[in-house]
């Protein structure tokens, strides 16, 4: 781990110190948290984006996924 100094503004301190003693955390853990929890959001964002973007380059033509038709079986 590495120790870093950041700046804050003081509601949001305020928050951050309310919660981490509600979830009996230290401060460091929930900022630790939220942010791998944000950078994984992010990341989900970014691949959806370039999900998107093949299909709007690359339509799903309607025999794409015809062969596929037989294979469902609905009971």
């Amino acid at each position: 781990m590495k120790t870093i100094q950041m700046t804050i503004d003081e509601k949001l301190l305020e928050k951050v110190d309310q919660t981490s003693k509600k979830l009996r955390k230290t401060r460091s853990e929930l900022i630790r948290v939220s942010l791998r929890k944000m950078l994984h959001e992010l990341r989900i964002i970014e691949m959806e984006n370039k999900h998107r973007a093949g299909y709007q380059k690359r339509p799903v033509t309607s025999e794409e996924f015809d062969i596929w038709e037989e294979e469902q079986v609905w009971v």
